[in-house]
């Protein structure tokens, strides 16, 4: 039961019996019904034949029975009694009345002589009330189940009643039976083949449903095998096969490459990252551990202004290395509300140390709120004005304005740029251009990924273009607050 092939076989089996149970007996049901049906027509046309011989006062020795042993036939009178019953009727049930032998009584008068009957023709005129010839009742014969035994040989039936009167205004009521041997004979013979074939018929569906469950899982074994032979090996590189059909299977392979190739590349990134890291971390730490023993060996030698400043690199280094490994984990921007006019104002305050002065474009009655991480947005305003001092021969200008939903904030400078050809790359970590590669003079390369992601984190973007000036403009965009 834990195989998929099992369940589904035995769940499309169960369905499958379940519904060829509640076909075949409601196709026994039908079938009996219609057999029953015939039976009742076949007894009631012979009990209205027999009845039509009685209403033209027919004597019962001359009741033409042609077929008594088919259709057995019994007549009693207004009383109940039996006057007549078929040849070789021996027993009977389900009538008025179980009786075989007839009894004398008045409606022998149907019988009677001719004498008897010349008799009759006299008094005729004189008795108004009887009918001059016998009718038989059109009314819908009672019908009931019996049984009878006819030469020895006992059955079940089908009997019908209808009543004759007799010119003499005898009523007369004519039982006739039809055999039900013939619908049960048909309904056994339908249930013996029912029972045969269903289990072969199960059996079958049963086959089936396994086989095109398992041709139909047969793409699912291979993903998994070869799933798990990635999982062995940790070899990121390999693609699960995909099936050429359009099927469920199909779309699920294909997420699955996708997923690993989503995989591969974030753990590649993770190792260049890493990679990365320690070489940067090594520059600052070899070149200030040497300043150290060359102090401790020449202390009249010592670069203190050189060790203070590979410290501060190395402890920048560290914050950016902590901050990024922070939003790869998946850290949310907070939800304070932020104006970033004054944010930006303050952190352009901050910088009195910077090579080229920095131009504030902010209109001062003009709010401009987000929601987010204070920290981080200051962040991101401090990273891109630090690029702009890098690489500005003497314009930077930062300016805050309404951008649709948002609010957009462009810092400029009119330096080379960035060539279009390198604008995404440069966001990537550890990027430095041509004209950056000095480690002292273009930094690690993680102050343009780190805006980037942050302003990711905030629902934002982050893009580079060609300023007015000529040089780059970066154009932090963030949603209003809500």
């Amino acid at each position: 039961m834990r195989s998929v092939r099992a369940r589904a076989a035995i769940g499309a089996t169960l369905v499958v019996a379940v519904a060829l149970v509640a076909a075949g007996l409601a196709v026994l049901l039908v079938l009996r019904d219609n057999l029953i049906g015939q039976a009742d027509l076949q007894a009631e046309v012979a009990a209205r034949e027999v009845a039509g011989q009685l209403a033209l006062d027919t004597r019962y020795e001359d009741l033409d029975l042609d077929d008594a042993e088919d259709h057995p036939v019994q007549v009693t009178d207004e009383e109940g009694r039996v006057v007549f019953v078929s040849k070789g009727l021996q027993a009977v049930s389900g009538t008025r009345s179980p009786g075989v032998s007839p009894v004398p009584s008045a409606s022998l008068g149907a019988t009677a002589s001719p004498d008897d009957d010349d008799d009759d023709d006299d008094d005729a005129g004189d008795d108004g009330g009887r009918p001059a010839r016998g009718e038989v009742s059109s009314d819908d014969p009672d019908l009931s189940d019996g049984t009878a035994t006819v030469d020895g040989k006992h059955a079940d039936y089908r009997f019908a009643a209808v009543e004759a009167t007799t010119s003499a205004g005898i009523t007369l009521t004519v039982h006739a039976g039809a055999p039900l041997a013939p619908e049960q004979e048909a309904v056994d013979t339908v249930r013996g083949a029912m029972l045969t074939g269903l289990p072969v018929l199960l059996a079958v569906v049963a086959g089936v449903t396994w086989l095109v469950t398992r041709r139909a899982l047969r793409p699912v074994e291979g993903i998994r095998r070869e799933m798990a032979a990635i999982t062995a090996s940790e070899d990121l590189a390999r693609r699960v096969p995909e099936p050429g059909s359009r099927d469920e299977i199909a779309a699920l392979a294909r997420t699955t490459n996708e997923t690993l190739t989503v995989l591969e590349a974030s753990v590649e990134r993770q190792r260049r990252f890493v990679a990365d890291a320690s070489h940067e971390l090594r520059s600052p730490i070899a070149s200030l551990r040497t300043q150290l023993e060359v102090a401790e060996a020449h202390p009249e030698l010592l670069d203190l202004p050189g060790a203070v400043a590979d410290t501060v690199r190395l402890q920048a280094l560290a914050a950016d290395l902590l901050l990024l490994a922070r939003l790869d984990a998946g850290e949310k921007p907070g939800a304070a509300r932020l104006e970033v006019g004054a944010l930006v104002r303050e952190e352009v305050s901050q910088r009195a140390g910077d090579r080229i002065p920095v131009t504030v474009e902010v209109a001062e009655d003009a709010a401009y709120e987000v929601s987010g991480s204070r920290g981080q947005v200051a962040r991101v305003v401090g990273n891109l004005l630090d690029n702009a001092q890098r690489h500005a021969e003497g314009l930077v200008a930062v300016s805050v304005a309404a951008d649709g939903s948002g609010v957009r904030v462009e810092v400029r400078d009119d330096g080379a740029g960035v060539p279009e050809d390198e604008r995404e790359r440069i966001f990537e970590r550890f990027v430095r251009l041509d004209d950056a590669r000095s480690r002292d003079d273009g930094g690690a390369g993680l102050g343009l990924a780190i805006a980037r992601d942050v302003a990711a984190r905030h629902r934002g973007t982050l893009t580079v273009h060609r300023a007015p000036e000529g040089g780059a403009a970066f154009r932090l965009w963030l949603p209003g607050a809500e």
